[in-house]
């Protein structure tokens, strides 16, 4: 390849790929900004909230162990609930195959931790973060709520609920020992260009349906 073939192929490369990197810095800014104070990580000096919005995830890694994303999700929706933080927990994730439920699997663990399952309500169809917040809205009728995950799941989903009007907060569950790996950031990363890409769209989540109310759901 030529010397001026190569400076032009830089130079478009350069063209495109500088706008495209510098949105998404510029976007990363906005997400963390916004969310900077709204996140919280102390039971006592979280304000409360109505309804804690529980995001899913595996109650077991691919080695069928355990996750530690599970299990600090859980371990902070329990000491919010017991603190009197939130009185309600609306549990959201994925139950598109009928051996894999997370709504489900929430609920038996917060049950064995002793919340009380009138205080549980469980959406089946969030299938994914943008789902999960716009239904706690749309479907479950909630214009306030304390958005329960992981620090950098929770930034995303609090821009989400600001984008639909919901005056969230966020609180961190407990740091996985092992801190974030490598894949984990890059999946994240990968997770707000989809956002960014649904809200420009306008898009709704997968299934709306007709109202819920809380603590009025009755499971089959």
């Amino acid at each position: 390849m030529g010397r001026s073939i190569r400076w032009r192929v830089l130079r478009w490369s350069l063209l495109v790929g500088l706008p495209v990197v510098l949105g998404i810095l510029i976007g990363e800014w906005r997400i963390a900004h916004y969310a900077s104070d709204r996140l919280y990580s102390d039971v006592d000096r979280i304000p409360g909230s109505p309804v804690g919005l529980l995001l899913g995830t595996s109650a077991r890694g691919g080695n069928g162990n355990p996750n530690p994303y599970f299990t600090s999700r859980i371990d902070a929706a329990v000491a919010l609930y017991k603190a009197g933080k939130v009185e309600h927990l609306l549990l959201t994730g994925d139950n598109g195959r009928w051996s894999y439920n997370e709504p489900m699997d929430m609920r038996s663990a917060l049950m064995a931790a002793g919340v009380d399952s009138t205080d549980i309500t469980l959406d089946f169809a969030g299938f994914d973060t943008f789902d999960s917040v716009v239904r706690a809205r749309k479907i479950f009728g909630q214009r306030r709520l304390t958005i329960i995950s992981q620090r950098s799941h929770d930034q995303r989903a609090l821009w989400i609920a600001r984008s639909f009007g919901i005056d969230a907060i966020g609180f961190s569950a407990g740091n996985i020992a092992t801190g974030p790996t490598q894949w984990s950031w890059i999946r994240e990363r990968g997770a707000r260009l989809k956002m960014w890409w649904d809200l420009a769209l306008g898009l709704d989540p997968h299934f709306l349906g007709d109202p819920v109310t809380l603590g009025e759901q009755e499971l089959h």
